[in-house]
């Protein structure tokens, strides 16, 4: 499609050239042409808001990994229970990639709404059920048990949030403001972490160490339940998108998209999971670990941790935007090797500085850690959505998502521990997110630049 009728589609009018002008036919020219800018702001607030609970959670559960540990956790030395504790938050990620090809058919098949409404639902609940399991000390092994079994729904639902919100928002976006449209769902998920980290904060600031083991660890997690249900009733109120509509209306789609995926587009398979490696290991290390790292591996108080961790979080919600922006103006794969260079040149220097226990510095540290991670979110979720077409696009988007955040995201908390006791070094961590920013690298290197072109629909 040529750059004027773009425009004038975006613009709701028609090319002066019309009668001449045929679409790319392996390209979507233009669908979502009518969508009223209600509607889209309709859009980014239903996918903020579901994107914003889902990962919720994950922030609460990460920032007081440290009590929960001994809640639910035999008596035993303090690596051993943090261990179990990311353990399970672990082993609730190995059952994404199965719900990423669970909702990824639901998505392709049934609608991108259908699939984002169920999952919030599943995800609500499971998060409220976690306030109500009794601890260790009550019904003994029953009780890590009962968390572990949570967990796993969780991430189950987890698996279609991330990618089923980057699709809902690319396919109603603007075509020259894709980047911009996505980076709402990274920036939704640091505003679910930024909430989890204030209330994480505030809980250990007014509340005594015997207080927060009793009962006021279980207050975050009952809020779930009402912000889920906001979340579902926004997004029933919304039509699918324009994408998914045209390719229903055509009955262009296919029967089994996890099939077609692997049949026709292994290549945009590979590139994709590897893309997400740093977005895996950078966002659940620099975002959600820290306050652990930062108190339990340096010795820094608990509240001041949080509250690093807090600032950071806020300049990363800032810097995502501008993220997206820049790239629907230079490009995602530029984003995405710039995003990549910097973590392998910076992260272990960064890294050092951190175990100045400089309240300053550390806030500073992170708040660079956090901007070059933005590079990398704020670009990838538009990225993996137009490298597959429409049929086959949650699912592509979700299996890769997911498969690269069960074996290195969810495991991240777990292997920065584990690698900290094996080498005696605080600086492992470090050292895992230059390896994961060498292989997004060379995913990306491999991958075709997707801006400023038309989806694409096969």
């Amino acid at each position: 499609m040529s750059n004027e009728s773009s425009v004038a589609a975006e613009q709701g009018t028609a090319p002066a050239s019309s009668p001449s002008h045929t679409p790319r036919p392996n390209h979507i020219a233009s669908p979502n042409n009518t969508v009223s800018k209600d509607t889209r702001r309709r859009v980014v607030t239903a996918s903020f808001i579901g994107n914003f609970v889902e990962w919720f959670d994950y922030a609460v559960y990460g920032y007081l990994a440290g009590i929960i540990s001994t809640v639910f956790f035999p008596e035993s030395d303090r690596q051993t229970a943090l261990l179990a504790t990311f353990g399970v938050f672990a082993i609730s990620f190995f059952v994404r990639p199965i719900g990423g090809f669970i909702w990824g058919h639901i998505g392709d098949r049934l609608g991108r709404k259908q699939a984002l409404s169920l999952s919030i639902v599943l995800m609500s609940v499971a998060t409220f059920c976690i306030a109500l399991i009794p601890g260790y000390a009550t019904i003994g092994v029953m009780a890590p048990i009962l968390l572990l079994l949570v967990r796993v729904v969780q991430g189950f639902s987890a698996a279609g949030e991330y990618a089923g919100a980057s699709a809902f928002l690319v396919e109603y976006a603007p075509a020259n403001r894709r980047g911009l449209y996505a980076a709402v769902v990274p920036a939704s998920t640091a505003a679910g972490l930024l909430l989890g980290s204030l209330l994480a904060a505030l809980l250990t600031s007014v509340l005594s160490a015997e207080q927060l083991n009793e009962w006021g660890w279980r207050l975050p997690f009952l809020l779930a339940a009402p912000m889920g249900l906001i979340g579902r009733y926004i997004r029933t109120k919304l039509e699918d998108t324009p994408a998914f509509r045209e390719l229903a209306e055509k009955d262009d789609g296919v029967k089994a998209p996890a099939l077609a995926m692997f049949k026709t587009y292994r290549k945009q398979l590979v590139i994709a999971t590897g893309a997400v490696l740093l977005n895996a290991v950078g966002f659940y290390v620099i975002l959600s670990y820290m306050p652990t790292y930062l108190s339990e591996e340096l010795g820094f108080g608990a509240t001041e941790s949080f509250l690093a961790t807090t600032i950071a979080l806020a300049s990363y919600i800032g810097f995502i935007f501008l993220t997206g922006i820049a790239s629907d103006k230079f490009g995602r794969k530029r984003m995405l090797i710039t995003a990549s260079v910097l973590f392998i040149l910076l992260t272990v220097p960064a890294f050092m500085l951190l175990d100045t226990r400089n309240f300053l510095v550390i806030v500073l540290v992170q708040i660079l850690l956090g901007g070059m991670l933005t590079l990398n979110d704020g670009t990838l979720p538009s990225f993996l959505a137009e490298l597959f077409p429409t049929k086959v696009r949650y699912t592509g988007f979700a299996v890769s998502f997911n498969l690269s955040n069960a074996l290195f995201g969810g495991t991240a908390p777990f292997m920065a521990t584990l690698l900290i006791g094996m080498t005696a070094s605080k600086l492992a961590p470090g050292w895992y997110l230059v390896a994961a920013a060498i292989v997004s690298l060379i995913a990306v290197l491999f991958a075709t630049e997707s801006s400023k072109k038309p989806l694409l629909q096969d």
